[in-house]
């Protein structure tokens, strides 16, 4: 018996043609978007499309989050109001010392006649969730291009530096995270004025120090902050601390855990330049050495 169609029926290509078309023609895209970024208005307008939906999907967790914290103990608020007064009138002192400071430092660069150092601004955002690669360190936070955020720009908490912004939509923003395997800042150590460069280590969420001399003057407990050479990152803000130091015949390798995380709260701040307004925000580290040109390793300093 003939089982074939009438011929007013036309059929299509077969199965097999049509996956291979479909097939070349995802990796062409693939690699348009990958060498010259040909996809980056049709990302820009499945992020806008997909907003609504995203929050709607975290809308039960964000429900469940604010029913817990609404069955808090009175003994819980008492203690918080407590801590919350004590850190105010803290903050208070030390916003008076910095005005005099501000006011000491206008008068002496009027002295001098430099320029008054240029005044940046911050964004405060909230992180929506966090990014859906297990092989990346990123959160997505509801602030993007309609807050003036651009990709560079350094994301900070209130103990010190988050991460940097890498990709930016118009209603939310792409923030990776310092202990990304691809992220790198310069740091300086505040006990001896040391230069180093710090790299992500990924999936343990820390930072490691390559490179090092093993007679580098590193110690346990070490304090790093942002050195400010790279034109990103404003100076002195809190990075991590040394935690552990292996050393051998040529390198030491040293890991180190970041001072600051996303882990306690969703607020952080998004710094337009350097943002050294900000710094005042953030606590001070716990040495104060002299600053002092970085020196090579080992090298003792001559009096």
């Amino acid at each position: 018996m003939d089982h074939q169609p009438p011929p007013f029926f036309k059929l299509g290509p077969s199965p097999l043609a049509r996956f291979m078309f479909f097939a070349i023609i995802s990796v062409v895209l693939m690699v348009l978007d990958v060498r010259q970024n040909a996809m980056n208005g049709l990302r820009q307008v499945l992020a806008v499309a997909i907003s609504p939906l995203q929050r709607l999907a975290n809308a039960p967790a964000e429900l469940l989050d604010q029913t817990g914290n609404f069955f808090v103990t009175q003994a819980r608020l008492q203690n918080e109001n407590t801590m919350l007064k004590q850190r105010h009138l803290m903050q208070a002192v030390q916003l008076q010392r910095i005005q005099a400071m501000q006011a000491e430092n206008a008068y002496l660069r009027k002295m001098l006649n430099i320029q008054p150092a240029q005044r940046e601004t911050a964004v405060a955002a909230e992180i929506i969730y966090a990014g859906r690669d297990p092989f990346s360190q990123k959160i997505i936070v509801d602030k993007g291009l309609n807050q003036n955020v651009k990709p560079g720009q350094p994301a900070i908490d209130d103990i010190g530096v988050i991460g940097q912004v890498t990709r930016v939509y118009p209603f939310s923003s792409e923030i990776t995270l310092l202990t990304d395997k691809d992220q790198a800042i310069p740091v300086e150590i505040v006990r001896n004025g040391a230069r180093a460069i710090a790299f992500g280590h990924g999936q343990d969420g820390t930072l490691e120090l390559p490179f090092m001399a093993a007679n580098a003057d590193v110690q346990n407990g070490d304090i790093l902050v942002t050195s400010g050479i790279d034109g990103v990152y404003p100076a002195g803000l809190p990075v991590a601390a040394v935690s552990k130091i292996e050393r051998n015949a040529s390198f030491a390798k040293i890991s180190c855990t970041p001072s600051a995380g996303v882990n306690r709260h969703k607020q952080l701040l998004i710094l337009g330049g350097a943002g050294r307004e900000i710094q005042a925000l953030l606590p001070e580290p716990s040495a104060h050495p002299e600053k002092t040109e970085a020196r090579p390793a080992g090298r003792k300093r001559r009096n």
